[in-house]
């Protein structure tokens, strides 16, 4: 469900005035899930598991879908817990950079 490691993303990135962000899940009890507005809104997708990818193309077949990079994140954290915090730092800032040296 969305409340832990896309929650923690969202919180990290949010004040970060270079982006906007959102933090949805894919699953039907997630607290927020992803739509189809989110999915034409985005320039590219982070998710934390392969099967989360998956399930976006499952469930939009027909929408033509940002890039989706997947970043392997395991499901072991609580919200804004330290290692968690780390970890997508270390993971989503070097994409972050990139994406953004892209659009320049």
């Amino acid at each position: 469900m969305n409340k832990q490691r896309s929650v923690t993303a969202e919180r990290i990135y949010r004040d970060d005035a270079r982006l906007q962000v959102r933090s949805a899940g894919v699953r039907p009890d997630a607290q927020r899930r992803i739509s189809e507005a989110d999915l034409l809104w985005a320039h590219v997708v982070f998710v934390m598991e392969r099967e989360h990818k998956v399930l976006i193309h499952q469930r939009f077949p027909n929408l033509q879908l940002p890039r989706i990079d997947v970043l392997d994140i395991p499901d072991d954290f609580d919200v804004m817990d330290p290692q968690l915090q780390e970890m997508l730092k270390m993971t989503l800032d070097p994409e972050i950079n990139h994406l953004l040296e892209s659009m320049d």
